[in-house]
């Protein structure tokens, strides 16, 4: 078997620590697909991401499939081990991503992303911290690559405990979406001061980017400007003052998707070509 593409990430996990792309990921045609299969490439040192991300998918795609992919060979073996452990226990203890008829596996593999057939979504999450800038674009592609016609590529980062996260959406034509995705009742907290705090988990493509003159700097200054604008509303809540900023962005020009339905899980998603790196 040739050797896996990339190098082996710090394998920090946590429970929970995805379930903001996960529940993005769930709302998208290509995890909807009859025999969709979804590979969580660079799951990290156990198996709970990728169970939980069975989990999330299953609820409504019941025959979606996740394959968990790391280049070490003990992580995998790790993984399985607690995999089996986990069907032997039985769904009353662990749920429905570890059932026995749960259609979960790992296996090793890197950005070549070796699979039984191609996927209809990978999901990359906290890999590429760990390179250049300059590397993002050809891992990219790798990845693509792989897809089944139709397929999306879900890239990004998040911080240790989930409640600050981003990710690139990319299609076969590219880079379509950057979406955040914060614990917005957390927002105003020493550890959340403002929106601008994704800046620090921004994908690897932006995280230098966050300068003047680039614009993903120029949305992280207007959605803080946002935020502040609208503080009056904090006496509503958390949620429909985070709506309200949403909106904001959107009236004043921002490509924003979705609608509130989408923002009230502390969700922003604007088009690609709103933030995209300038040459």
């Amino acid at each position: 078997m040739a050797k896996p593409t990339g190098r082996i990430t710090r394998g920090t996990t946590g429970v929970n620590r995805l379930r903001r792309v996960d529940r993005w990921i769930a709302a998208q045609p290509a995890a909807r697909v009859p025999g969709c299969l979804v590979v969580d490439l660079g799951y990290g040192a156990s198996a709970t991401t990728s169970l939980e991300l069975h989990e999330r998918l299953s609820r409504g795609n019941p025959a979606v499939e996740v394959l968990g992919l790391e280049i070490d060979p003990a992580r995998v073996a790790l993984a399985t081990a607690e995999l089996e452990a986990a069907r032997a226990a039985g769904p009353e203890r662990y749920g429905r991503a570890i059932a026995a008829d749960a259609r979960v596996s790992f296996a090793i593999g890197g950005f070549e992303v070796p699979a039984p057939r191609p996927p209809h979504v990978i999901r990359a999450m906290n890999v590429l911290r760990q390179y250049d800038e300059h590397e993002v674009a050809g891992h990219w592609a790798a990845m693509l690559g792989r897809l089944a016609p139709g397929g999306l590529l879900v890239e990004g980062t998040s911080n240790e405990v989930g409640r600050v996260c981003s990710w690139v959406a990319l299609d076969a034509a590219g880079p379509r979406s950057l979406s955040i995705a914060l614990k917005v009742d957390e927002l105003g907290s020493d550890a959340m001061e403002a929106p601008s705090v994704v800046a620090e988990r921004l994908p690897k493509a932006l995280i230098h980017r966050n300068v003047p003159g680039e614009r993903v700097h120029a949305l992280l200054t207007e959605l803080d400007r946002a935020w502040a604008s609208l503080a009056p509303l904090a006496d509503f809540g958390a949620t429909q003052r985070w709506v309200a900023t949403v909106g904001r962005m959107r009236d004043t020009g921002w490509p924003v998707h979705a609608g509130p339905a989408r923002w009230r899980l502390g969700e922003l998603t604007v088009a690609w070509e709103a933030v995209a790196p300038r040459p």
